[in-house]
């Protein structure tokens, strides 16, 4: 049995990618990712990855996990023929809450699916690659919720609450560190 997650195009970019759960309720699960561009009038497949099933988890907000790219081959075969001329296809997989009504990914607004579980997929030039766009998980009156940029780990939401719960203990550690014992 295969189950598919998610499915994202970049149309302007020309570039797809899938999220497909293979035996998704075995404790034999793979999932696989692949990307896809479009070329000479057609999907061809580029590349993709393939894993054990990623454990359940539970997102208040916002939470990027595990992405992959490849390089866009078939662009590769047009001339000038370098590999630093043709574009790198990046993806990640994306977790949201469920007070989330859509997230953007650069440009591009994607609505949240019942699953709260997208793949988003982007070009770039290949020095940049490794660098995703700005993802932003906006609620449903549109308001944003939280963000991560390029290089982030943690989303703005996540930073917020971990620097409220350290407050107190900071402040305790250094009334402690001020007292005379």
């Amino acid at each position: 049995m295969l189950t598919v997650v998610s499915a994202d195009v970049d149309a302007t970019a020309g570039v797809g990618a899938i999220w497909i759960v293979w035996r998704p309720k075995s404790t034999r699960a793979r999932e696989r990712v692949a990307l896809v561009e479009w070329h000479d009038e057609q999907w061809r497949y580029a590349g993709g990855g393939s894993g054990p099933q990623d454990d359940p988890v539970d997102v208040d907000l916002l939470d990027v996990r595990s992405g992959g790219g490849v390089l866009s081959l078939t662009r590769s075969i047009d001339p000038p023929r370098s590999i630093t001329a043709a574009p790198w296809i990046s993806c990640a997989k994306v977790r949201l809450g469920r007070d989330v009504g859509h997230v953007l990914i650069g440009a591009r607004r994607i609505q949240n699916p019942k699953h709260c579980k997208i793949i988003a997929v982007w070009a770039s030039p290949y020095i940049g690659r490794g660098v995703r766009p700005v993802i932003v998980a906006l609620g449903r009156d549109c308001a944003e919720l939280s963000r991560i940029g390029p290089h982030g780990s943690l989303d703005t939401h996540t930073w917020a609450r971990l620097i409220e719960e350290l407050q107190p203990a900071r402040f305790l550690v250094s009334v402690a560190a001020s007292e005379d014992f």
